[in-house]
């Protein structure tokens, strides 16, 4: 039994903790985001929307443009609306507020509010 324990590694005691015994303050740890790429170009945006929407069982996609209405054009009510909010913010990993939700009622306003949006991806 004695022979198993010798041949594991014998641990290192954590570097922090080593600071902290030795009476030295540690920091909090500093985090940055880094973004790789610049912020998304206005046609990505419009096709990944129009694509989202097209992907909606109640669109029939031949009618959605950039210029299409949720309700008058597409024939979505205000629960399909909340629907595709949702899903435009699932798309673009953000939250949008419920007060700019309620004003998001073209592709247009939507493809306006993710360009305007720095945060998203």
């Amino acid at each position: 039994m004695f022979a198993l324990r010798a041949l594991l590694p014998k641990t290192q005691p954590l570097r922090a903790a080593a600071m902290v015994a030795a009476g030295r303050q540690v920091g909090p740890a500093l985090f940055a985001r880094s973004y790789a790429s610049g912020a998304l170009e206005r046609q990505e945006i419009e096709k990944r929307i129009i694509d989202l929407i097209r992907g909606f069982d109640k669109v029939a996609s031949a009618e959605v443009t950039s210029e299409s209405h949720f309700t008058k054009d597409l024939g979505l009510d205000s629960l399909d609306t909340v629907e595709v909010v949702m899903a435009i913010e699932e798309e673009f990993a953000i939250e949008i507020s419920d007060k700019d939700a309620d004003s998001i009622m073209t592709v247009k306003q939507a493809i306006d509010y993710i360009a305007a949006r720095q945060d998203a991806y």
